[in-house]
């Protein structure tokens, strides 16, 4: 494992943007994005959010609400994929994008991408799921949600299951995981 000194901190090592999105189902080619955040974090440790909910062109299962209560009402009048991801695609320019189950969240963007006639993402990921099986290794769940209470993250404002409040825990996550793994290498 790579020496690290005494003093670098954990955000030296981006710039990162976390992610998290929610979505009408499982599937990136049937199923569309009703909600992205995001916070990059710089070198510096200066944290930039962006929230937006996600017109999906189509109807949200009853099935998805349930679970991220995000309903079609409030998706209405919200921006499309198409006119809402350059925003996102600027924030996240030149650093490592990092989510929670990452595989799921960059299956949903690349295929939104590709879809809309945009540039594949083509940088460097993080899968903060991969990154806590190493950091805190033998904990029953690996789940956002179980996190929180086995790791002590801290409460935020916000539901479970909505992009803002779970980018958040995803961000404190990361900043857990990477401290103790810098911790580690020392």
């Amino acid at each position: 494992m790579a020496s690290f000194p005494d003093t670098l901190q954990w955000h030296e090592l981006g710039p990162f943007t976390i992610f998290d999105m929610e979505t009408t189902g499982l599937s990136p080619s049937r199923d569309r994005i009703v909600e992205l955040a995001a916070i990059r974090i710089d070198r510096d440790g200066v944290e930039t959010r962006f929230q937006s909910l996600v017109n999906p062109g189509r109807r949200i299962p009853p099935a998805a609400t349930r679970i991220h209560h995000i309903t079609d009402d409030m998706v209405a009048v919200a921006p499309t994929f198409r006119t809402m991801i350059p925003e996102f695609m600027t924030l996240a320019r030149d650093s490592t994008l990092v989510a929670h189950n990452a595989r799921f969240d960059l299956g949903f963007l690349q295929e939104g991408l590709s879809r809309s006639g945009y540039e594949l993402w083509k940088g460097n990921t993080m899968d903060t799921l991969k990154l806590t099986r190493t950091a805190f290794a033998g904990l029953p769940s690996y789940s956002l949600q179980s996190l929180r209470g086995s790791l002590q993250l801290p409460d935020i404002d916000g539901e479970a299951h909505r992009a803002g409040a779970d980018v958040e825990w995803t961000l404190h996550l990361l900043r857990k995981t990477l401290s103790a793994l810098l911790a580690r290498s020392r």
